[in-house]
């Protein structure tokens, strides 16, 4: 945003680097019509969209450093500890929930119908791993909503450096003798069943496999609310979206989800004015993925009975 621009006010007089910004975060955070932003800040439409894209490309060059996974033990440690303080999940670096970004899309043109999603909207789907702070971690954004959760998650670089063990490769915890945990994250139904990605029992029928969904739905819940309040925050993207440029619109999402992060970042009072509600995906049925494997049942299921009879984990380096 900084390079010299001839934006000018309905006035004649050039916008200030400061004006164009603000701009911008008008037309992200409101998700009002380009129209209706000129009309009310004296602009006309296409500077706003051409602000708002200048907007967008600059945070990408100078904002990436706001949404990265943590680099040092140090800092994976306190998500860790945090994630254990909300219900007693030890050894927990994340959870992981995907939301749909609505789009009015012509359905004449049958190009689109790949955008149909389970419930009959053309949509485009968002994944994130969120830490104890609402803070997102990881993202991929950019695949159709009639793709499942599972299959967008089986094509990210993250689950790819999961399974090779180039990530949620750190510290393990003994839960009891003999029985190690490692890291991992959580997600909900819609997720496979991995070693490093845990999800509920589908059919709780014992005391300690309750206890485990009890816990993982408290945790999970700091997903839900993220991805509820960046919607909120940044109304651009809470939809449905008239005819957006698809190729340009994983881009202003990602910027969205940097700027959720530079709020957290900055402590803004902001974040807890919003509401609580964990309803990112209204009308959207819990999705179920049958895939399970093998190791991530014993792993979910010595979690489980470790609450059976829960005693103070130890850790040792992998």
């Amino acid at each position: 945003m900084a390079r010299q621009s001839n934006f000018t006010g309905s006035n004649g007089k050039p916008l200030s680097v400061t004006d164009q910004v603000a701009v911008a975060l008008r037309r992200l955070s409101s998700g009002e019509s380009l129209s209706n932003i000129g009309d009310l800040l004296g602009i006309n439409q296409s500077t706003v969209s051409q602000i708002t894209w200048r907007f967008v490309e600059a945070m990408e060059e100078r904002g990436l450093h706001h949404l990265c996974w943590p680099s040092t033990e140090a800092e994976m440690e306190e998500i860790k500890s945090n994630f254990e303080k909300i219900c007693g999940l030890p050894n927990c670096c994340g959870s992981i929930d995907t939301t749909h970004i609505v789009m009015t899309l012509s359905t004449v043109d049958h190009s689109n119908d790949v955008w149909i999603d389970r419930e009959k909207n053309h949509s485009m789907l968002l994944q994130a791993i969120v830490d104890p702070d609402m803070r997102l971690r990881d993202v991929i954004v950019g695949y159709p909503g009639s793709l499942s959760d599972a299959i967008v998650l089986q094509n990210s670089s993250f689950y790819k450096l999961s399974e090779e063990g180039k990530r949620l490769n750190g510290k393990k915890i003994e839960l009891q003798e003999g029985m190690e945990l490692g890291e991992y994250i959580i997600g909900d139904s819609g997720f496979p069943l991995l070693s490093w990605l845990l999800t509920p029992y589908q059919n709780a029928l014992s005391d300690h496999q309750a206890e485990f969904n009890k816990r993982h739905s408290a945790t999970q819940v700091v997903a839900q609310i993220a991805l509820a309040r960046l919607k909120e925050m940044w109304r651009i993207i809470h939809g449905p979206m008239w005819l957006p440029d698809k190729s340009r619109l994983p881009r202003i999402i990602f910027v969205c989800c940097l700027l959720h992060n530079i709020v957290i970042d900055m402590e803004h009072k902001g974040v807890d004015e919003l509401p609580s509600s964990h309803q990112h995906d209204t009308d959207y049925r819990q999705q179920i993925c049958e895939t399970v494997n093998k190791t991530g049942i014993a792993v979910r299921d010595n979690l489980s009975l470790f609450f059976s009879g829960k005693s103070s984990p130890s850790t040792h380096s992998s």
